[in-house]
């Protein structure tokens, strides 16, 4: 059984952690609150290049770009992106599992992964996946150049044929108790051909290819830059909810420390009262 020393050691050590994670919850509402500005802010334009590159698509289906080249699937890159740090619940592992899952072990020929952040590295550099060199160090907010960089990465490797699908797994905020990890096709670009689209006469100038020579890449690097800012939305969300439980979970381990030593306390004494009073009853 413990001392009432070893009792109040630990409770002093509880508080000290307490002071940690209550300072990184707040840390992580900050964040969150500007992460999230940003990810809410970008959606309506993020659907609406989308939307109108299906449209331009559509409309200019005789093309051949070669972003819109569709070829048997034999070689596929996963994109994963997770976090730099960890103390963020299950955030991590829920974006991992999604692609154990779609992968499993002896369903992987074929399949190269690039990981997207120092956790997401640490995690597929110890296991049996094949990997291609991605971004190692994603930061805390929203990096357009880091973006750019991915997507022009990307774009080299469907273009040269190294692999012939692109995949994107991430977190999507939905609220701050709320994300949900998805998966999304982001290489081969396939045009929604609609009536309303294939019925538009659209004048493209100076070409249709110059256009999309522009307008493609572009593409590429919002929906890469979209998929990191609801990450990083997510991660603050996760990070702020985690340290807030573990406030929650050492306020009750002090509780519980307190009144055992409190018990252990009052037993001393009583303890040491009847000691006084058998002393005085032994000199009558």
């Amino acid at each position: 059984m413990a001392t009432l020393k070893q009792i109040r050691r630990r409770i002093r050590s509880v508080k000290s952690t307490q002071q940690i994670t209550r300072a990184m919850e707040m840390v992580a509402a900050a964040k969150l609150r500007r992460a999230t500005e940003r990810a809410l802010a970008s959606r309506p334009y993020a659907l609406k290049a989308a939307e109108m590159l299906q449209s331009l698509a559509g409309a200019a289906s005789t093309l051949a770009h070669p972003l819109f080249e569709v070829r048997p699937v034999q070689r596929r890159l996963i994109v994963v992106l997770a976090s730099d740090k960890g103390l963020c619940g299950s955030y991590n592992m829920n974006v991992f599992r999604r692609v154990e899952q779609q992968c499993p072990l002896g369903e992987r020929a074929g399949i190269t992964v690039l990981p997207v952040a120092r956790r997401s590295n640490a995690y597929f550099g110890k296991r049996p996946w094949t990997l291609v060199a991605g971004i190692s160090d994603l930061g805390d907010q929203t990096n357009p150049i880091k973006a750019k960089q991915l997507a022009e990465q990307i774009v080299e490797l469907f273009v040269s044929k190294q692999v012939d699908e692109v995949s994107l797994v991430y977190t999507r905020y939905i609220s701050v108790i709320s994300r949900r990890v998805v998966e999304e096709k982001l290489l081969p670009i396939v045009p929604e051909v609609s009536g309303e689209a294939s019925a538009t006469n659209y004048i493209f100038e100076p070409s249709p290819e110059a256009i999309f020579e522009t307008l493609l890449p572009r593409y590429v690097e919002n929906r890469i830059l979209q998929a990191m800012s609801e990450s990083l939305a997510s991660e603050h969300a996760a990070r702020m909810v985690s340290m807030g439980s573990a406030s929650r979970n050492a306020k009750d381990v002090i509780y519980r420390l307190t009144l055992e030593g409190n018990k252990l306390r009052q037993a001393a004494i009583t303890r040491e009262i009847s000691e006084i009073v058998g002393g005085v009853e032994a000199l009558k």
